[in-house]
């Protein structure tokens, strides 16, 4: 599919459209690709923490259930929360807490929380005996990422004192994860050290006798590089929305960006040879051009360092970035050609014919593709369409 997103709403100085179509497809080609070897699994989670990516949580959320995605993941439990008061009924995993979380919030609600370590059991333990219930609970092994998860020293207590708060009814032991540190490198050494450290953990888990439902380490890298660590289910967030989780690496996975930026030109005008623009003249015109303004900037997310490195697409063309991008505006190189205000600028998009993509933003200004997406936002709308169905 390549579907291009409408015009902007009547009114609309700057938006976000995101097709939702564009998710489905995505979720869709994910499990085709991870089930290439064995059509009965693995199962998939779509991530969509950080407001969905940028595109919106609740609407990602609903397009990837409709695609068949067996879990949602978030970070935080006001994540979740906020999906099950959004009516997402199916399996939904967080994993970020810190000490006094209310963990009562989540498991009242039937979602799936993470333990990192023995206190963080012990809370959620004490949460749900409160309650009078049994929270579901996943517990995460740190095989070699050194961010959240239980050492592999302290594994063997958390997993016996897992075992114990499920003999007493206060959990239910649903999974074990962890989290690869260089999926998007498949030749780095730490991929096969991470695998190992994860097989060994699963080794204490079965002596222990616990009986998890799912077993997970793939992150959108690995789900698509490396199958030997699919287990029972992979965790696809950046993949889902589209974009590459391994530039470079990987082979045209068949995937849509579903998100497109897009502004209407609030001023045209001709700019004499000899001329500077915007902050610090740090470009000056070599001979006579139109310059087009653009109007959102750093305000909305865009990263200052795209002054006179990115490009956008307009008419059918690339268009540099001249000068320093400011707070609210920057301004494009139009050449000779003709332009009206109101005019539609696409700054990313899908990448057709030729045009700007938000991997092209991140390489630019030295990020990834992660960031440029997230932090969209500030002024701008957002708007969903569905390029399937032709509606907003």
């Amino acid at each position: 599919m390549s579907a291009r997103p409408t015009s902007p709403e009547q009114g609309a100085r700057a938006e976000i459209v995101v097709d939702l179509a564009a998710i489905r497809h995505n979720v869709r080609r994910l499990r085709e690709l991870t089930r290439a070897a064995d059509r009965s699994g693995p199962k998939m989670m779509t991530v969509v923490k950080a407001d969905g990516y940028g595109h919106g949580m609740h609407e990602v959320a609903r397009a990837a259930r409709e695609a068949g995605a067996d879990w949602i993941g978030v970070a935080t439990i006001d994540e979740a929360v906020a999906l099950r008061d959004g009516h997402d009924r199916g399996r939904v995993l967080c994993w970020l807490g810190v000490p006094g979380e209310d963990y009562a919030s989540a498991i009242e609600r039937d979602i799936d929380v993470t333990a990192s370590s023995l206190d963080q059991l012990r809370e959620i333990a004490r949460a749900a005996e409160q309650q009078g219930t049994t929270a579901r609970v996943q517990l995460k092994i740190d095989t070699g990422l050194s961010r959240s998860g239980c050492t592999s020293v302290d594994w063997p207590a958390l997993t016996t004192a897992a075992r114990d708060a499920e003999q007493a009814g206060h959990v239910r032991v649903t999974g074990i994860w962890s989290h690869l540190a260089c999926a998007d490198e498949p030749e780095h050494p730490a991929n096969d050290r991470q695998e190992q450290v994860f097989r060994d953990a699963l080794a204490v888990v079965e002596e222990t006798g616990l009986t998890p439902e799912v077993r997970h380490l793939a992150n959108s890298a690995a789900s698509v590089l490396r199958p030997s660590v699919h287990f029972d289910m992979v965790r696809c967030g950046i993949a889902s929305y589209g974009l590459d989780p391994a530039p470079g690496v990987t082979e045209d996975l068949g995937l849509v960006p579903a998100m497109t930026l897009q502004a209407r030109l609030s001023l045209v005008k001709r700019l004499a040879a000899g001329e500077s623009v915007s902050y610090g003249h740090r470009w000056t015109a070599e001979q006579e051009t139109t310059l087009g303004l653009v109007p959102a900037g750093y305000g909305e997310g865009l990263p200052r360092a795209a002054s006179n490195r990115a490009e956008v697409w307009f008419n059918g063309k690339r268009r540099p970035i001249r000068g320093t991008l400011c707070m609210d505006q920057f301004v494009i190189d139009l050449g000779d050609d003709h332009a009206t205000p109101g005019e539609v600028v696409e700054l990313f998009g899908t990448g057709h014919d030729g045009a700007v993509t938000a991997q092209d933003w991140a390489e630019v200004v030295g990020t990834i593709n992660y960031e440029i997406v997230t932090q969209i936002g500030g002024r701008l709308s957002r708007r969903h369409v569905d390029s399937e169905a032709g509606a907003s």
